[in-house]
């Protein structure tokens, strides 16, 4: 059938994809014309996509229990995507003091979490042991529990607070117990962008020097990419190409997770500040996002994750016929993506995730952060409601009441 279809499609596009059916690695050159696609070429690009991840990683499609701790919204940067971030002099910046985070922790670990997500700006004049402290307090709390903390750019701004290195920092953050780290901060791995979206930001070169000093380490991370606004096919070809050839060495990633700019409170569209800047991706965009991170990194990072935060429900659902396999997490509490407008909720039930799974006829399994199974969920008459399933969503809070709490306000005591 997919011989058949090739044999009518465009010639460039028919010939990277018979590569990767395969077997083999395409070039970020074959990429950029797989993104560039439409119609029956588009058409063969998702079935594509969607064979190899069945010849991989078959039918089951993953989830994590977990929570985001976003435990500070004050940040010494101005990125131009982030509306998550407040200037320590604006009225709704908070700060989450330790006793906070571990309360938030032990909930979600009675509620069944496996995962807690810890990420935050980076607060003015920080205490450089920060981070070491919060991922050893959990730890001491909650034994059992992976910490998942801390980009890059969160590694860098910890290590100059605590006038060491970045490798010393990293090995600090191991003896404290971190198990991976979020490979956010990379928006897109081209310098001469990153100064466009995000002029200060962690650059290239010490964004790929921290992911390679982690995974010498043995602490895994994430990848991902933050596409739809103002970056070409070039740039997203040759940003997965990058990660691959990272993985190649290191074999330290985890899953590969696409971000869409969620533009609707973003300064650098609200306020027009970059040429030429989008309103986030369209569906099409959406799709072949997915479906060529399959096959570009199929014989290397086997995990495709959906953002369900990013794309709602039903596009999440139709991406797991795109070359994805994973459901991400729970979550609980999702700050970021909600500061910045986007309107698909903070917590998604594991029920309602097995349902989502179930219905794009795949097999719903419950995993580790590092993709250990825990659970398969083959049949319906396995389900049973977890204390998650059954919580009151508003006992968890939100972003828009955290910001309002005088309780958790900010204060600047050193200056």
């Amino acid at each position: 059938m997919i011989d058949s279809l090739l044999k009518k499609a465009d010639p460039v596009v028919a010939s990277a994809l018979d590569r990767a059916l395969s077997g083999k690695d395409i070039s970020a050159d074959e990429a950029v014309e797989l993104f560039d696609c439409n119609g029956l070429e588009m058409n063969l690009v998702v079935t594509v996509a969607d064979e190899l991840r069945r010849r991989t990683v078959g039918d089951n499609v993953t989830y994590v229990v977990n929570r985001n701790i976003n435990f500070t919204n004050v940040c010494i940067k101005q990125c131009g995507f982030c509306a998550f971030s407040r200037d320590f002099r604006e009225e709704e910046g908070y700060f989450l003091p330790t006793e906070e985070i571990l309360r938030r922790a032990k909930e979600a670990a009675s509620l069944g979490a496996t995962e807690v997500c810890i990420q935050a700006g980076l607060p003015p004049k920080m205490d450089g042991h920060l981070y070491v402290d919060l991922c050893r307090a959990v730890k001491k709390e909650l034994p059992d529990i992976h910490v998942h903390a801390f980009s890059p750019e969160e590694v860098m701004y910890g290590a100059v607070r605590s006038e060491t290195s970045t490798g010393e920092y990293l090995k600090m953050l191991k003896e404290a117990g971190i198990g991976s780290l979020p490979g956010t901060a990379a928006e897109i791995l081209d310098q001469d962008m990153r100064d466009t979206i995000s002029p200060g930001r962690i650059s290239v070169k010490d964004w790929t020097s921290i992911i390679r000093q982690a995974h010498a380490l043995g602490i895994p991370t994430t990848s991902t990419i933050m596409y739809g606004h103002v970056e070409t096919s070039r740039h997203k070809a040759d940003h997965i190409a990058l990660l691959r050839e990272i993985q190649k060495e290191t074999h330290g990633f985890t899953e590969f997770v696409p971000l869409s700019f969620v533009h609707t409170e973003a300064p650098m569209y609200s306020h027009q500040t970059v040429p030429n800047i989008r309103a986030g991706a369209d569906g099409n965009e959406v799709v072949k996002m997915h479906a060529v991170a399959r096959i570009m990194l199929n014989n290397h990072i086997p995990n495709i994750q959906v953002s369900w935060v990013k794309e709602g429900a039903r596009m999440s659902q139709l991406l797991l016929g795109a070359g994805a396999n994973d459901f991400g997490g729970t979550l609980i509490n999702e700050s970021i993506s909600t500061a910045a407008g986007a309107q698909h909720g903070q917590l998604m039930r594991p029920k309602e995730i097995r349902h989502l799974i179930r219905s794009a006829g795949r097999v719903p399994v419950q995993r580790s952060t590092t993709y250990r199974t825990i659970k398969v969920y083959a049949n319906e008459s396995d389900d049973s409601e977890s204390a998650l399933d059954s919580a009151d969503p508003s006992q968890f809070g939100s972003y828009h009441q955290l910001i309002k709490l005088d309780k958790f306000r900010y204060k600047d005591s050193k200056k």
